[in-house]
This record gives C-alpha cells, structure tokens and sequence, in this order.
C-alpha cells in the first residue's frame, strides 16, 4: 500500500492563505490609509477655504463698522447743526417778530376812526383795549387783524357804549384778546387712571 504524505501541500496550502489574507490586509490598510489622507487633505483644503471667506468677512465687517461708525457721527453732527439753526430761526422770529406785529397792528386801524388806548402781550395772547366810531369800524379792525401774518385769531371780549356829551358822540369801548405767531397750545394734562377697589 502507497502511503502519500500530504502534510507538505496543507501546509503549503496554509501558508498561501495566510500570505493572501495578510495582503488582503496590508493592501485594505493601504487603501484605508489612502482614503483617509484623501479625506483629510479635501476636508483641510475645504476648512481653510472656509477660514478664509472668514476673514474676508471678518475684514468687511470690520470696515462695515467703521462705515456705520461714520454715519453715527454724520447724523449726530447733522442732528447738531439742524439744533442750531433752528435755533437761530427762533432767535430771527423772536427778534423781528414784535416789530412785526406792532407794523401789522399799526396797519390794521381805520385811521380817525378807531384808536388804542392799552396794548398787553403775555404767551403769544394778545389784549388790545381801545375806542371806535361804531360796531362796524370794530369789526374792520378784527378783519384786518385775522388778515395778517403775525396773528392766528381774534375774539372779541366787549364792547360797550360810550357818550360824549360836549361832542354830542356815541362811541364803542372795546377789548379784544388775539392769539399771535407765538402762541402755542397748552399740552393736555395728563390722565390719570383710576384704580378700582376690590
């Protein structure tokens, strides 16, 4: 009987294997290893794209600030300048604006038929008291008061008879309180919410 030693091809046949699974091994480690640094070096090459479209940013922003920095001054010197000129326009309006109302009061009297005898100013309210031929030569003098710029409105307070005897003359005593350019309404006083009781 042949006896046929097969111990030389198993074992032949496990090294072979182990061969095969060790480069099956070394070359998924490879492989492994490659797509790994592949990854690694897309991911980085991305990051630092990232980083830099941030500092670029960061750099617009910083100069967006500056921008609006800028602007804040513009409008606070703006807000400044347009302060001082109205109020030099209210100083022009206070300076000029009594000389113009005494012009346009002056204007507005019916000569030889109307005359002032007080004049008191006080708020923007104006109290005229004064003496007129009749109740029509009153009313032409408010007309022509309304008609002006320096006063808003007029109302009259009274008027009553007076007589001269040794002239033989009815006339009109009259007062009348006009609201001027300066006057400004009163604010509204403030409401004052009551609370209910339980």
């Amino acid at each position: 009987m042949i006896k046929i030693n097969l111990f030389p091809f198993r074992a032949a046949r496990i090294k072979e294997n182990i061969r095969r699974q060790v480069t099956i091994y070394a070359l998924s480690t490879v492989f492994l290893i490659l797509a790994l640094s592949y990854f690694t070096l897309d991911f980085s090459k991305k990051v630092g794209v990232l980083r830099a479209e941030q500092d670029e940013k960061q750099r617009k922003l910083a100069s967006f600030k500056k921008t609006t920095a800028k602007m804040k001054q513009l409008q606070r010197t703006i807000a400044d300048v347009e302060l001082k000129l109205n109020t030099i326009r209210e100083l022009e309006k206070g300076k000029t604006g009594p000389v113009k109302l005494l012009d346009d009061i002056a204007t507005s009297i019916p000569r030889e038929k109307l005359w002032l005898v007080s004049l008191k100013e006080s708020k923007g309210t104006l109290t005229l008291s004064g003496t007129a031929m009749d109740n029509e030569t009153v009313a032409d003098f408010m007309n022509r008061l309304e008609s002006t710029e320096s006063i808003k409105s007029v109302e009259l307070v009274k008027t009553q008879q007076k007589e001269i005897k040794t002239l033989k003359l009815n006339l009109k005593d009259f007062s009348l309180n006009c609201k001027t350019y300066a006057y400004k309404e009163p604010p509204p006083p403030p409401t004052t919410k009551k609370r209910r009781r339980k």
